[in-house]
């Protein structure tokens, strides 16, 4: 069982995805992390985002990688992931821990940018999260003061529209709603009608 869930930044996909997984006892894998991931070793190393071979050998020094560690929350370390993420290589080695991921004996949700057109597009399930890009700036607002980091408002909206064109535009596995994905808009939805929703939509289709 595979359930996918694509969607731009702060759209609530990761929440999503989360409460999916525990309601129906599946693994969860954020694949957004992997990419910060991928850019905070490249940071780390003080090597430039752009620098393809530096991305492509942190892709493949990342398999035991703690994909849970709060450093990659940060706003510089989101920027460099769109960045390493248009990069095919380094899409490449990422593709493969996706999929070896996905042999959990029950199943698994995956969330990201690219799951259902490109990592399974046979998936079970297919969802497409989104909403407004000011409501979602005001989320990730939100999410960074609660974790006690400063954030201008202005400033993320400007980094996620920026994030989105190149999500959108690169010319590898873009960010792109797959044809038979349930389309979520959580502009006006809290997360409990959100993930109502999309458990009904499960049930529905016997696929848990």
């Amino acid at each position: 069982m595979i359930i996918a869930i694509d969607g731009p930044a702060a759209s609530g996909k990761g929440t999503l995805a989360r409460r999916i997984a525990r309601h129906f006892g599946l693994a969860y894998l954020d694949t957004g992390s992997l990419y910060r991931r991928v850019a905070c070793l490249v940071l780390a190393a003080g090597a430039d985002p752009e620098n393809e071979t530096a991305a492509l050998a942190a892709a493949h020094a990342m398999a035991d990688a703690d994909i849970e560690d709060e450093q990659l929350r940060g706003e510089d370390v989101g920027r460099a992931a769109s960045v390493v993420a248009a990069m095919t290589p380094v899409r490449a080695a990422i593709l493969d821990f996706q999929r070896d991921f996905a042999r959990a004996p029950k199943g698994c949700v995956l969330d990201g940018r690219d799951i259902g057109t490109v990592v399974f597009p046979d998936a079970d399930i297919k969802f497409f999260v989104t909403a407004s890009p000011r409501v979602r700036a005001r989320r990730r607002v939100e999410q960074l003061r609660d974790a006690g980091v400063r954030a201008d408002e202005a400033r993320i909206l400007e980094d996620l529209l920026e994030r989105d064109r190149r999500d959108r535009s690169r010319a590898v596995a873009p960010l792109v709603r797959a044809d038979d994905a349930h389309l979520l808009d959580t502009t006006n939805l809290d997360i409990e009608t959100a993930f109502k929703a999309a458990v009904d939509i499960i049930e529905r289709h016997g696929a848990c």
